[in-house]
Order: C-alpha cells, then sequence, then structure tokens
C-alpha cells in the first residue's frame, strides 16, 4: 500500500482546517474574545503541518486503489475530527478531550449531538465554528457520495457513479468538475437560506448559523433551546423548506438547471422521499395535534428527525409512545443518496422492496423469470447484495452499539435512541438520561467514545471503516 496519497490529503484536509478557523478568529477579535488566541495557535500548528504533508507527498503521478481510498477516507475524517476538537479545548470552553472530540465528531460528521452548555454565554467565534464543521462536513460528505463511495461499491452506491449518471457525455464529464458545481450550488442554497432567516427578523449572525447548518442538516444551533428560542413561525417554515431541499440529491439539482424538471421526476428517490415526508407529517399531525400551532410544531419536528437534522421546536419526548416510535422509525431512514442526510436512504429501501416483490412473484410463479430494476435499469446482483450487506450492517452496528451503551450505564430507552442518533447521524435522543433539549456532557466517557465512534461509522457508511478491522485487508 502506497501510503503517499494518504499523507497527501491529510495535509489537504489539515490545511482547509486552518483556512476554516480563520472566520471564528476574526469574529472573536470583532467581539474582543481572548478565545482569538485558541484558533491563532491552531492555525498555525495545522497549517504547518498540512503544508508540510502536501509538499513532502505530492507527486503528480499517483494512482489510488480501492485500499488506500477506504484508508484515505477514514483517516481523513478522523484527522479532521481530532484537529477540529483543539479549539474547544484550548478555548473559555474548556472541554476535556473526551467532549472536545465528541463535540468535533458530532460536528464534522453532521450529526448535532452536543456536549456544549449555556450556548447563549458562549463566543461566537466557537459558535460559529460549531456551524462550519457542520456546513464543511455537509459538503464533504456530498463529495465523498459522489466520487468516492461508488468507486468503493460501498452499500450500493455504486449505482449512483459518475458513468450511469452521464447519459449525454457532456453533462459533468469529471470528478472534479462536479465537486466544484456542487460546492457553488451548496453555497448558493446557504446563502438563499441566510438571506429568507435574515429577512424573518433573526440576527444576521443567527442567520448564517442555522443557514449552515440546515443546509448541512447538522442541526448546530447557537441557543440552547434550539429553534424554539426564537419562536418565530416564519423561521420555521423556512427551516422546513430548506431541510427537504437538502435532503434531496445535489447532483439532481445540477442536472435539473441543465435539462429542466425532467431528472426530478424521473428520480424515483426524490419522488419517494417527498412522498414520505408528507405521509409521515400528516399521520403525526392527525394523531398528536389540535389546532394551527401544534401542527406547525408537529410538521417541523417529524421534518427535522427524518432528515437528520435534529432540530426541536417542542419536548417530542413527552409524545405518545407510537408517536415516539414512529419518529424512532423516521431516524433511521433517512433521505436521499448524495444529500447531506445519513440513515439507510431511500433507495436501499425501494431496492429492498423491488427485491422482495421478485422473490414473492417468483414463489407464486415458480417458472417465471422476475428481475427486479431500478429507474427502469434491471439492477445487477453486485448492487442488490451490496444494499443487503449494508442493512444488515447497519442494525448489527446499531445493535452492538446500543448494548455497549447500555452495558456502561444508560436505561434502555436512552440506549437504543442514542444508538440510533450517532449511526443515523440524527443528534437528539429520548430516555430518562437524554431528552431533545439535553445534552450529552453527562454521560460516562466510554459512552462518548462509542457514540463518537458510531457517528463516524454512519457517516462514512459503515463499509468504509469497517472494512479496515478485517485482518485480510492488511495482508496484500
Amino acid at each position: 500500500m502506497n501510503g503517499r496519497p494518504i499523507l497527501y490529503l491529510c495535509g489537504i484536509v489539515l490545511t482547509a482546517l486552518a483556512g476554516l478557523m480563520v472566520p471564528p478568529l476574526l469574529i472573536d477579535l470583532l467581539d474582543q474574545s481572548a478565545d482569538w488566541r485558541a484558533f491563532l495557535i491552531t492555525i498555525f500548528f495545522s497549517l504547518t503541518l498540512g503544508m508540510s504533508l502536501i509538499l513532502i507527498n505530492r507527486d503528480p503521478q499517483f494512482v489510488i486503489s480501492p485500499r488506500e481510498a477506504f484508508v484515505m477516507t477514514t483517516a481523513s475524517w478522523c484527522l479532521a475530527a481530532a484537529v477540529a476538537s483543539v479549539p474547544f479545548m484550548i478555548t473559555a470552553s474548556q472541554l476535556s478531550p473526551t467532549d472536545a472530540f465528541f463535540e468535533a465528531t458530532s460536528g464534522i460528521t453532521t450529526t448535532g449531538s452536543t456536549v456544549m452548555t449555556n450556548l447563549d454565554d458562549t463566543s461566537r467565534g466557537i459558535l460559529l465554528w460549531r456551524a462550519l464543521l457542520q456546513w464543511i462536513g455537509g459538503i464533504g460528505f456530498i463529495v465523498v457520495a459522489i466520487a468516492i463511495l461508488p468507486f468503493l461499491k460501498v452499500g450500493g452506491m455504486q449505482l449512483f457513479s459518475l458513468a450511469s449518471s452521464d447519459h449525454s457525455d457532456k453533462i459533468m464529464p469529471r470528478a472534479f468538475t462536479i465537486a466544484v458545481q456542487l460546492a457553488l450550488l451548496y453555497g448558493f442554497l446557504t446563502l438563499l437560506c441566510g438571506l429568507a432567516l435574515w429577512l424573518s427578523a433573526m440576527t444576521a449572525f443567527d442567520a448564517v448559523i442555522h443557514a449552515m447548518t440546515t443546509i448541512a442538516t447538522g442541526g448546530f444551533s447557537s441557543h440552547d433551546d434550539s429553534i424554539a428560542f426564537f419562536q418565530n413561525p416564519q423561521a420555521e417554515v423556512i427551516i422546513m423548506i430548506f431541510m427537504i431541499v437538502s435532503s434531496l440529491p445535489f447532483l439532481m439539482y445540477l442536472n435539473c438547471i441543465k435539462q429542466g424538471m425532467k431528472p426530478f421526476w424521473q428520480d424515483g428517490q426524490a419522488i419517494s422521499f417527498l412522498l414520505l415526508s408528507c405521509i409521515a407529517v400528516i399521520t403525526v399531525i392527525a394523531l398528536h395535534s389540535h389546532d394551527l400551532e401544534s401542527w406547525r410544531m408537529t410538521a417541523f419536528n417529524t421534518i427535522s428527525i427524518l432528515t437528520g437534522t435534529g432540530y426541536v421546536t417542542g419536548d417530542i419526548s413527552h409524545w405518545s409512545d407510537a408517536m415516539v416510535i414512529l419518529l424512532f422509525c423516521l431516524m433511521l431512514i433517512g433521505g436521499c443518496a448524495g444529500s447531506t442526510t445519513c440513515g439507510i436512504k431511500i433507495f436501499r429501501l425501494q431496492i429492498i422492496r423491488r427485491q422482495t416483490k421478485s422473490l414473492l412473484q417468483g414463489l407464486i410463479q415458480p417458472h417465471g423469470v422476475f428481475v427486479p430494476r431500478y429507474q427502469g435499469r434491471a439492477l445487477p446482483d453486485d448492487i442488490t447484495q451490496s444494499v443487503l450487506g449494508f442493512v444488515f450492517l447497519f442494525f448489527m452496528s446499531f445493535a452492538v452499539l446500543a448494548f455497549s451503551l447500555g452495558a456502561v450505564g444508560l436505561d434502555f430507552q436512552s440506549s437504543m435512541t442514542a444508538a440510533a442518533t450517532a449511526i443515523a447521524n440524527v443528534g437528539p435522543a429520548l430516555g430518562e438520561s437524554l431528552g431533545p433539549y439535553d445534552h450529552f456532557a453527562n454521560l460516562p466517557t466510554s459512552a462518548k467514545w462509542l457514540m463518537s465512534t458510531g457517528m463516524i461509522l454512519g457517516r462514512l457508511e459503515l463499509y468504509t471503516v469497517i472494512v479496515l478491522l478485517m485482518p485480510r485487508f492488511w495482508r496484500y
């Protein structure tokens, strides 16, 4: 295995993080907060080490094998979380190494679980840093999902390889071009969301923070009470719209810009996600809401859980058991492939449904030939097997994580929902020790490390990390 491409990418990650720390440094300088020194120190070391790795390992003839890509992807995300945790430790927040890594991991994986308290009194530099982590984590995962995971054939993502989506040989022919276009689109949507929130009477700073964490479907807020702090129905509607927008495939948006609305109507998972969102909201409203205000609160929290954003405007732990179970199931589903959301994802459920239908038809007509199809194409066996393997790994990882959290002292409901919120990168949990408005600071240290591991597992689609644990991977 050639380690130079891996170290080169790690250098790029360190350099990018150094650049990302400049805005928090500047805003702390503007506010005359002493935290700017912590950002300056971190920038210096991150930039120095990053540039050194880039210069030492630079090679124009890099050829990356799948094994190196697996290591590269996992190493870059773990390194990003580790370096991003440093400001949390050396600023006025003074988080422990465990809490700092948990917070940074939650940010970079767009999970949204937090160990920080008194956010209303926290420096604006740290609040901006949390939001920037989620924002860069969101676009980072979109690029990984479109350019890397199909190459690695992870969890059926090869179905969305660039070659299969480029029928005209003219639309977005190269991965780099696509990455640039995605970044521009991502930035435009963030700007649009921020402007809308600012016009809805949010302060400019709050609008920027919540625009970044909404588009990233991350859920970090600048206030302890999350979106409930604002008591602003207009802002809630805006955030609902952009949570749904961010849960649809970003590559579909690029195709729609070039071809009109035809790619949207042809995208089965986008249509299915919108239908699921409508059905989920209507169901919860019918069973729980009684007036217009409760309708809005119910719809907001349901969409927030389904998209994995994790904002809250009410204490959903007090909802009926049926509603909590429904939200728990929605938490595991997530949005579309190629979006900022995590979870099992809509397309995998569609593939499993089609495969199950073909098997049932075969039982009824044993001599018939029934081939499952997706988006008008026959599904190759390797994609079906990869999807089934992913779903098995997803629930096995969830079960192991829930058991481990229970073993270190969490009650049953807290263990189950904390494991789900970590694996599915959602944010809030439910239980005796955890609730939608509660933080994770009081969890045992071992539980925080377990959840941090679960966040990275879920964000990188399981296979990418678990394959590194196999001894056979390192023998060749």
